[in-house]
């Protein structure tokens, strides 16, 4: 009984350590259709790309094949369209998930292109204009990343390889905090990046100019990302004893302040005060007594220097502890948060 229960403790373990899975796949649909739930972008100039499923053959990754053996047909997800466009990419992106760390997989083929043959994966893509990809040129004969900063691709890096056009290739991706690392074909050809320009983001096909090219069994691991939020929250009580709650409040419906994250789940959603509005609003600080503890509601700046939320500290209070006291434990506190926020995107 007892090793049963080890085993099955050491599984659960194994399983949490693997984090979520997602898959994609278009068995459903029909072959022309658009895939529902994606959204389309492009990247520099031109039209935006047409992206289809197609009906091809798709070699399987396991099993040994014979001299007779029939390629199994499948729907995959293609870019069709060939504008003659050389600054235009093409990117398709699921619409309702960003990851952080993640591994992904993908098998890709190019197709066709006169100016370019090239197939690849963006990531962490904030929109069009800010993202990471890498990808595969069969023309270039090349395997690079790069990233694309407020429309500025920075140099591609990355080894020349043979890439076949007409061929089903696999591409591996993995980003672990901020580094990056890619294999082609389960060769590691790209040494690991670091990068902090991004850290997390939605994931998509990405092409270039006239590519014509298909994609297949994208399949993404990833850690479920944590609202820093209630991250920040946890850390703070657990390092300051005396903090009884703290409520990270920004704006909801009608302008009002309504309660973003809580030490106490029940307080997210509840309307806030005229001291968070005006803490929001007009930066301004705030000092109250509860029943037994001092409250402090002051604004949460990001590195930037703005507004990102309000805070309200409740502690208890010591024999003699006075109103600037209170406040000068009140700021290291919030400075401490305040150095770790990015935007308010972060926090919520």
């Amino acid at each position: 009984m007892q090793l049963i229960l080890t085993i099955s403790v050491l599984l659960a373990a194994l399983l949490n350590a693997r984090g979520e899975e997602r898959s994609f796949d278009w068995s459903h649909l029909t072959e022309g259709n658009v895939p529902t739930n994606f959204v389309s972008l492009l990247g520099g100039q031109g039209e935006l790309g047409q992206w289809r499923i197609i009906t091809d053959e798709v070699p399987s990754l396991v099993g040994t094949v014979t001299a007779n053996a029939v390629t199994p047909r499948k729907n995959v997800i293609g870019q069709i369209s060939r504008q003659l466009v050389d600054e235009r990419y093409p990117i398709l992106l699921p619409s309702d998930e960003e990851f952080g760390d993640f591994t992904l997989t993908v098998r890709f083929k190019t197709v066709a292109g006169v100016m370019e043959q090239m197939a690849g994966m963006a990531f962490r893509v904030q929109d069009e204009r800010n993202y990471y990809y890498i990808r595969a040129s069969a023309k270039g004969s090349t395997f690079r990343f790069a990233k694309v900063v407020n429309g500025l691709r920075s140099d591609p890096i990355g080894p020349d390889i043979e890439i076949k056009s007409g061929v089903w290739h696999e591409m591996k991706i993995q980003c672990d905090g901020n580094h990056i690392r890619a294999w082609l074909d389960d060769k590691d050809v790209l040494p690991t990046l670091t990068d902090t320009s991004f850290r997390q983001g939605k994931i998509g096909f990405w092409t270039k100019s006239d590519s014509v090219s298909y994609f297949t069994d994208l399949h993404i691991q990833y850690t479920e990302r944590q609202v820093l939020g209630r991250v920040l929250i946890k850390e703070m009580r657990e390092h300051h004893p005396r903090l009884v709650n703290i409520r990270l409040y920004g704006m909801g419906q009608n302008n009002e302040p309504v309660v973003k994250a809580s030490s106490l789940e029940s307080e997210v959603g509840m309307k806030g005060t005229q001291a968070e509005r005006d803490a929001l609003i007009s930066d301004h600080m705030f000092y109250g007594k509860g029943k037994t503890n001092i409250i402090i509601t002051m604004p949460l700046h990001d590195r930037n220097g703005e507004v990102a939320a309000a805070v309200r500290l409740e502690m208890t209070p010591f024999a003699g502890q006075t109103k600037e006291i209170s406040i000068a434990r009140a700021i290291p506190i919030v400075k401490e948060m305040s150095a770790r926020i990015q935007n308010a995107k972060d926090l919520f």
